[in-house]
């Protein structure tokens, strides 16, 4: 629903300074830093609001399964990066609940999944400005006011319009997050009733009819693929577990986690690669797939400790996991089975496999811009491949006319690279997109933060003098 507000229809007028689309983990990191920010000729409050459509925060629910744990540490909350005194840190989320002491005895360096989603749904809770069950319909720029007009639904408890309204801002923060990607050939399967057919995403709430299933197959090699792997691995009877593991990679690969590898999701990294040509970051965002798409070392130990366990009285567990294969088409047969087409890559063989269950741990896909930036589309600036070019302070490079900001998170790995999605840049971008918004260093970002030097120039955030002495330029003696 777009378009003018019906009459009686909530009307905000008042502009405030930033309104954000989104209440993922990363626009609720902006809400929690841009909390108490002094802003302005009289030194007010920077006046944010934040619009969710979803009722409440939730943060994969479909994964929160028992045990998996977070793929950074906890000091990779919403703002200890940026502001270790926050009072919507993680530690402090602890001390309020009465979980400290016991938190410290844990010695817990990556928490749990569930405990981290309790935390965020903590300070959604708490945080002011945040309205959930809000539709945002479409952004504009009306050049009378020099202000961004934000259309939005109101929605009832059931999803239902219950009313229209309206915000005015002089910034937008875009933070609508991925969306699940299922490959063309099953969409028909995920899409009609009867065989369960389920992305990761919805795991949890169709475990209990997936374990139903005489026979189960798991589709993608990556953390979510291998968690639920091992999760259906573990509720199956010895001897008869019944469940496929397929891949399209090549192996079932470690993610790549040593302390070096680590700096490519360093703000060092993020700045080295935003100023490398469009064609060269195109070129290495599919060749570092084992920087973020890999399956953590502990996991992997796990899934073979748990295979090896059910060999120790004689025979195999009835379990095959085969990486190297693409599923080419899929249909039902009859009314309660899927039959899958494969293809092995290698070996150029093909094959079929008839099963009663399929979870779909295909990962997922930055959600398009367009439909919501519609409005805004002829101010948009453009790369080569029609994706939206977004500058080092994480703003849409848009006309010089439009005054405002538009900036955007975790829709900027083509210029960003692979930390775009990653938790431990949450606090730094944010901080980032503060202190670009006010013209001012609330929050002083960090000089260097990678012994690795990416480049034999170093780049630096504006601002910010470099450590380092630079590299003297080879000559040319051709």
């Amino acid at each position: 629903m777009t378009g003018t507000p019906a009459p009686g229809a909530q009307h905000v007028d008042q502009p405030h300074d930033l309104v954000g689309i989104g209440i993922g983990p990363f626009n609720l990191s902006l809400a929690a830093l841009a909390h108490g920010l002094q802003y302005g000729e009289g030194a007010g409050g920077l006046a944010a609001t934040f619009y969710e459509q979803r009722p409440a925060f939730h943060w994969h629910p479909g994964l929160l399964i028992d045990g998996t744990t977070l793929q950074v540490p906890f000091l990779a909350d919403l703002v200890t990066l940026a502001d270790p005194t926050s009072p919507w840190s993680f530690l402090n989320y602890l001390k309020a609940r009465d979980r400290l002491f016991p938190f410290y005895f844990a010695e817990k360096f990556h928490i749990q999944r569930a405990e981290y989603d309790a935390y965020c749904r903590w300070v959604s809770g708490r945080l002011p400005g945040l309205h959930f069950g809000h539709q945002v319909d479409a952004v504009r720029w009306n050049p009378e006011r020099s202000l961004f007009e934000v259309d939005f639904t109101q929605l009832d408890t059931h999803g239902g319009a219950e009313s229209l309204g309206r915000a005015y801002a002089r910034n937008i923060a875009l933070g609508i997050g991925t969306e699940p990607f299922v490959p063309d050939p099953l969409k028909p399967l995920v899409e009609a009733p009867g065989v369960p057919v389920v992305h990761s995403a919805d795991y949890l709430e169709h475990r209990g009819q997936i374990l139903a299933a005489d026979h189960i197959t798991v589709i993608g090699s990556g953390q979510s693929g291998a968690e639920v792997f091992l999760d259906l691995l573990r509720a199956r009877p010895a001897g008869a577990e019944k469940i496929h593991w397929l891949a399209r990679t090549e192996a079932f690969a470690p993610m790549e986690y040593s302390k070096l590898g680590l700096e490519h999701f360093t703000p060092d990294y993020t700045r080295y690669f935003h100023a490398l040509p469009e064609s060269v970051r195109d070129g290495l965002v599919p060749q570092q797939w084992q920087l973020h798409k890999g399956i953590d070392a502990d996991t992997i130990a796990a899934i073979h400790d748990e295979l090896y366990r059910r060999t120790l009285h004689g025979g195999w567990p009835d379990a095959v996991l085969t990486p190297g294969v693409q599923v080419r088409t899929a249909g039902r047969v009859a009314t309660t089975k899927v039959e899958l087409h494969l293809e092995h890559l290698q070996q150029g063989t093909r094959s079929r496999l008839t099963t009663d269950a399929v979870v779909l741990a295909t990962g997922y896909r930055e959600r398009p811009l367009d439909r919501i930036l519609a409005g805004l589309d002829p101010y948009v600036r453009r790369d080569s491949s029609e994706r939206p070019r977004i500058d080092d302070q994480f703003r849409l490079v848009i006309d010089p006319s439009v005054t405002g900001s538009v900036y955007v998170q975790n829709a900027e790995r083509h210029t960003h690279g692979v930390g775009a999605p990653d938790l431990g840049l949450a606090a730094w971008r944010s901080a980032t997109i503060l202190n670009s918004l006010t013209g001012k260093e609330h929050y002083p970002l960090p000089r260097r933060t990678a012994f690795t030097s990416f480049g034999l120039e170093r780049r630096e955030a504006p601002g910010i003098p470099g450590q380092a002495p630079p590299l003297t330029p080879l000559e040319d003696r051709r």
